[in-house]
């Protein structure tokens, strides 16, 4: 049986609370990423900023402010002011399958992965469309062989 473990991201990118909300935004944005998980100083899971919630956070356009003010905004601003702390979260050992039902059924971009307290992964949907893909294949290679072996 497959668990969370076998389809999540370790290799984390995550920032601290009192980072600030432009250090946020970078990170994502260098990293092309969508959600930046939020740890203490011994790495244990304290919540989770999303793309979204930079948005929200955002001064609108519609304000006439500039770039380097809206910038000098966010860098005021620190994280725990936005981060989402009742974030859902799993374990490593958790059923792949479910994993993908709480993701699916709750509408959440990402799930932590989370054991002993301490931050280990994250889980998102992109990681099981990736898994979609890599089943496509093998199936499609797998009714390839099935053709040539009928043939001869």
């Amino acid at each position: 049986m497959l668990t969370t473990r076998d389809l999540m991201t370790e290799d984390l990118i995550a920032l601290r609370h009192d980072d600030s909300l432009l250090s946020a935004k970078r990170t994502m944005e260098e990293a092309r990423i969508r959600h930046l998980p939020i740890i203490d100083g011994s790495g244990a899971f304290v919540g989770l900023v999303t793309h979204r919630d930079l948005l929200a956070a955002s001064v609108s356009r519609l304000a006439e402010i500039d770039a380097q003010t809206q910038e000098d905004i966010y860098a005021g601003i620190p994280l725990g002011e936005v981060m989402r702390a009742d974030v859902a979260m799993v374990t490593p050992d958790l059923p792949l399958r479910q994993a993908a039902e709480v993701l699916l059924t709750q509408k959440y971009g990402c799930l932590p992965v989370v054991e002993g307290g301490k931050l280990v992964g994250i889980l998102t949907a992109s990681d099981f469309i990736r898994l979609s893909l890599e089943l496509m294949d093998a199936l499609e290679a797998s009714e390839k062989l099935e053709c040539l072996t009928e043939n001869d």
